[in-house]
This record gives structure tokens, sequence and C-alpha cells, in this order.
């Protein structure tokens, strides 16, 4: 069934990412279907990679302008590419974004200009710490109704929630970085927490992923 996966590389422009990303874009374009808004609005892509996934989705929300976004401007010309390549005319240049660098978040609007945001696949090889960072940003970010999605694997309360998640923890693990693992969803909601938003719904995914969907917590 994997005989063509390719080796684990995080990198965003590696064969493994291509891969993951190909296997989870549909699945992840029902949930953007049914949780984006109907209406002319802005989002968001924290840590946007090679563009694929922004680039996939942005033909299917004629009405939305989508605003790619990552820390490493490398790929910039990647996510330029695609944009031309596919021909998408609502999908606004690669904006550096660095969720450990507030002064980096202002590149990509102004206060409350967005009504969603969302990321995949970075927190099984990104430090838990920057969901402090995410959070903090995305309530800077997001208008009052907006909603923060996050797709990937996840621990659930300090378990794992199947033998192949535990299998993918584990390999990570080996790999000798030490940020690398499943995180926990308890911490995302900790972090949402200290700046005001709050998990809204935890939807269950393909392959043992979850999406969570968070938004800001009122009276």
């Amino acid at each position: 069934m994997n005989d063509n996966k390719p080796p684990l590389n995080p990198h965003p422009l590696s064969e493994y990412v291509a891969w993951a990303g190909n296997r989870n874009k549909e699945p992840l374009l029902g949930i953007l279907k049914e949780k984006l808004p109907k209406n002319p609005a802005r989002v968001l892509e924290f840590a946007s990679g090679s563009g694929m996934h922004i680039n996939f989705f942005a033909p299917h929300f004629g009405h939305l302008h989508f605003h790619p976004t990552d820390k490493d401007i490398e790929v910039f010309d990647n996510i330029k590419k695609l944009t031309l390549d596919h021909k998408n005319d609502n999908i606004a240049d690669p904006a550096h974004l660095d969720l450990t660098d507030p002064e980096t978040w202002f590149n990509s609007g102004m206060p409350n200009s967005f009504s969603a945001i969302f990321c995949i696949n970075i927190f099984q090889v990104a430090p838990i710490s920057i969901a402090d960072g995410m959070m903090r940003c995305a309530a800077h970010l997001l208008d009052d109704d907006g909603i923060l999605m996050i797709y990937g694997p996840f621990q659930v309360e300090g378990a794992f929630t199947t033998d192949s998640n535990k299998e993918f923890h584990e390999k990570l693990s080996s790999a000798g970085v030490s940020e690398w693992g499943l995180k926990d969803v308890t911490d995302l909601k900790k972090a949402a927490a200290d700046h005001g938003l709050e998990l809204k719904e935890q939807i269950d995914m393909p392959a043992n992923n979850f999406t969570l969907v968070f938004g800001k917590k009122h009276p």
C-alpha cells in the first residue's frame, strides 16, 4: 500500500511532503467547502510550504482571496510558480510570517482582517512552543467569527488514537530531532485559551488525522 512512499523528509519541497500532500488534499477540500465563508473574504495559510495545497484549493473558491505565508522565503518562488501555472488569480504573493516572531505577523494584513486561517501538517515536525505564537497570531488576524483550522495527526489527552499513529510518533522520535513527534490536542487547547480562542470542533479525518477548528471565545 505504501510501496511508493518516499523516505521521511519534512522539507516543504521534498518528495515526502508532496506525497503526503497529495494524499490529504481531497479530504481537506471537503472540510474547507463546509467551513470556509460563503461570502467574499480573505483566507490565510500558515506554513504554506511548496504552495501545493493553497493552489489546489483556490480554484474551488472564486469568491475568496487566499494569502500564503511561510517563515522560509526560499519556498516563495515555488508558490508563485504554482500560482502562475494554475492561473490562480485569487492568490496573493506569499508573505514572510514566522510564528516565533510577532514583528512578521503584520506582513499578512491588518488586525481582524481574515475570516479563516488554515495550517496543514506542521506540528509533527515543529515544536509545540509554536502553538502559543500560532494562537496569538490567529487571535490578532481573525475577525470575530473567524476560524483557525489545524490539520494533522495528534495525541489526545496523552494517548495515541491508533497503533499507526503511535508507530508514526516512534519513527519521528527515532530521527533524533528533539521536537519531532505527535503533539497533544490538550496543549493546543491550552495555548488557544491563553489567547481568547477555544476548540470548536475536532473532526476525524482519513489516515488517522484530525482537523481541529478553533474560534474566538464569545461571552
